[in-house]
């Protein structure tokens, strides 16, 4: 039962966090060109993949606020899921380590840029490649440039890396 509750106080922190920080930076979350600081927490199923539950139900509460509407809850919470499943598949194929860490960080901007740039070019029938490359963009500052330095810092703490396991 332990166990059970740690797990269920983990998930629902996660998603908590998730929502809370999309929601800190709204200005900046949503519509074509976005930097959803929220998305460093994604790489955290690189450190332990039980959190991605956590993750898309943050990403479904966060978009909850999208201007975008229910399109937007379905389609960013796909590409969430989508780019947890390939972070812990590259955990899995090339272990736990700084360059793993990177190549998995390029799975929420392929994710994101290719959904969420679908979504827009079906709503506002504007460029896909254009749309793509905006979220695309903005998941690399953010998964890859700042993301994978918090998370590699984290790592190198055994001690709380430790902690950070269910």
């Amino acid at each position: 039962m332990k166990r059970n509750n740690r797990f269920l106080t983990r998930t629902a922190l996660i998603a908590a966090a998730y929502a809370a920080l999309t929601y800190a930076f709204a200005w900046m979350s949503y519509e074509q060109i976005q930097f959803r600081i929220s998305e460093v927490l994604v790489l955290f199923a690189f450190i332990e993949p039980k959190y991605g539950l956590g993750l898309v139900l943050g990403c479904i509460l966060a978009n909850l606020a999208s201007p975008l509407g229910i399109i937007d809850i379905a389609v960013g919470s796909l590409a969430t899921f989508l780019a947890i499943v390939i972070i812990v598949q590259i955990r899995r194929l090339f272990g736990v380590n700084k360059k793993a860490l990177i190549i998995a960080s390029l799975g929420p901007v392929i994710s994101n840029a290719l959904l969420v740039g679908a979504e827009l070019t079906y709503l506002f029938n504007t460029p896909f490649l254009l749309n793509a490359f905006y979220v695309g963009a903005g998941e690399f500052a953010v998964v890859v440039l700042i993301g994978t330095v918090v998370v590699n810092s984290i790592m190198k703490n055994n001690i709380l890396v430790k902690r950070l396991y269910f």
